[in-house]
C-alpha cells in the first residue's frame, strides 16, 4: 500500500520530507499529540525552511490530509479493482479490499476519522476536506452498484457500514484470524447487494 510509510526520503525537496515526516506522524501518534519540533526532526530540516513552506501547523494538517486522500484514494480504486469489483457487479468485493488494510501493521483507522474525532468542528476547513474525501468514497463505491433508482442511498449506506467497520477494527487485536468487524460487513453488505438487485429486478419489469 503506498502509505504504508515514507520510505527513504533525504533526497526529496524539503517541502514534501516535511508532508511526508507529518503523514507518518499525524497518523501513528495522532495531530495534538505531534508537535512542530517534532515533524521538523522527523524531517530533516530547519523551522526557517519548515515555516516558509508551512506558515502554521493549521496549514501542515490540510496538507496532509490532502495528501492522505489522495494516496488512500488512490489505494482504495486499485483494491477494489485488484478484488474483482466492476462496475455494477456488487458490492462484496469491499469486504477484501477492508482485509487487505485492516491486516496492515501500520492500520491506525480511518485519518479523516481520528482527524474529525481530535479536532472536531475547530477547523471548519478541515471538517470540509474531511467531508470530501467520504463522499469521494462513496462516490468509488457507487460505482459497484446497478443503475437504479435507489443507487446513491444504498450507497450512501454501504459507506456508512465501512465507516463503522474502520473504526470497529481499531479495537480488535490484529492477529484475530476472523475479524467481526468484517463478519459484520459482509452481513451488511451482503443485505444492501440483495436490496440492489431487488430494485434493478424492479426496474427491468
Amino acid at each position: 500500500m503506498a502509505f504504508e510509510s515514507s520510505t527513504t526520503v533525504s533526497d526529496l525537496p524539503a517541502r514534501e520530507r516535511i508532508l511526508l515526516a507529518a503523514h507518518d506522524l499525524f497518523y501513528r501518534e495522532g495531530i495534538r499529540a505531534t508537535g512542530v519540533d517534532k515533524v521538523i526532526a522527523a524531517a530533516g530540516v530547519t523551522k526557517v525552511t519548515f515555516y516558509r513552506h508551512f506558515p502554521s501547523k493549521h496549514d501542515l494538517i490540510r496538507a496532509f490530509l490532502e495528501y492522505r486522500h489522495g494516496i488512500w484514494m488512490d489505494w482504495f480504486v486499485d483494491a477494489i479493482r485488484r478484488h474483482g469489483g466492476v462496475p455494477g457487479g456488487g458490492l462484496l468485493p469491499l469486504v477484501a479490499v477492508m482485509e487487505e488494510w485492516f491486516r496492515k501493521p501500520i492500520y491506525r483507522g480511518c485519518a479523516f476519522i481520528n482527524s474529525v474525532a481530535e479536532l472536531g468542528g475547530t477547523l471548519p476547513d478541515v471538517l470540509a476536506i474531511c467531508q470530501s474525501h467520504k463522499q469521494d468514497m462513496v462516490m468509488a463505491v457507487r460505482e459497484l452498484l446497478a443503475d437504479t433508482p435507489g443507487r446513491d442511498g444504498l450507497a450512501q449506506a454501504a459507506a456508512v457500514a465501512i465507516d463503522g467497520a474502520i473504526v470497529r477494527a481499531q479495537t480488535e487485536t490484529p492477529d484475530a484470524e476472523v475479524k467481526e468487524s468484517l463478519r459484520s460487513l459482509a452481513l451488511v453488505l451482503s443485505a444492501l447487494q440483495a436490496a440492489s438487485a431487488a430494485a434493478a429486478e424492479t426496474a427491468q419489469q
